[in-house]
């Protein structure tokens, strides 16, 4: 193991110590609304929802969540998932697809940050993780991000550390997981992109009226 993967590894046990310490303290915090008046139309969007079976769930831990696809009137498809959890204890985090996906079978090809242009947020640009992914012929780009605390995070590590940093100076540890699917028609990934980036566009003000800042 190299130096960089061993201090790495040290800060996390350290923060993971810390983390188990407070979040005893913590405090449940609760979605703005439930998600089950999630809307089903966003912009020329109209999606249908779908639920997980118990024992996703329970390999989940999520407290509340939003499960769905949502078809253009040209029949591109986009696939929601939102998942949130009012207080992350030990056992009950968010799983990132990196880990997920191989599982699933999914071969992760690519994975780079892409850059998101929303019109009215605070900030306007935002930074969320693209991924790749493959099963045999099909193809398909995934964009993801967490959120918490009124951020939006592109990194696994940053969403740890603020975690418990929210943990320790605001005696909460929710926190919300955000990823967006959309399939890769005739090998043009960029075609794909362009759609999810415009979903996206219209994602983030709503996300707003159910994720706590």
């Amino acid at each position: 193991m190299s130096l960089n993967h061993t201090l790495k590894a040290s800060a996390l046990m350290l923060l993971t110590f810390v983390f188990l310490y407070y979040v005893s303290r913590g405090e449940a915090i609760h979605p703005n609304q439930p998600f089950s008046s999630f809307p089903k139309q966003i912009g020329e969007w109209r999606g249908k929802e779908s639920f997980f079976d118990e024992k996703t769930l329970a390999v989940l831990g999520v407290d509340d969540y939003f499960l769905g696809n949502y078809l253009a009137p040209d029949g591109f498809w986009i696939h929601l998932y939102v998942g949130f959890y009012q207080s992350q204890s030990e056992g009950d985090q968010i799983h990132s697809p990196k880990n997920c996906m191989p599982g699933a079978g999914w071969n992760i090809t690519r994975t780079e940050l892409e850059e998101l242009d929303i019109p009215g947020n605070t900030p306007e640009k935002i930074k969320v993780i693209k991924l790749i992914v493959q099963k045999g012929e099909q193809k398909q780009v995934m964009l993801y991000w967490f959120q918490s605390g009124g951020r939006v995070i592109a990194s696994e590590y940053m969403q740890k550390i603020y975690m418990v940093i929210d943990s320790i100076t605001r005696r909460r540890t929710d926190g919300s997981f955000v990823r967006l699917i959309a399939p890769v028609i005739g090998n043009d990934e960029e075609a794909s992109l362009i759609r999810l980036k415009s979903f996206a566009g219209k994602l983030m003000p709503i996300l707003h009226e159910y994720i706590p800042s």
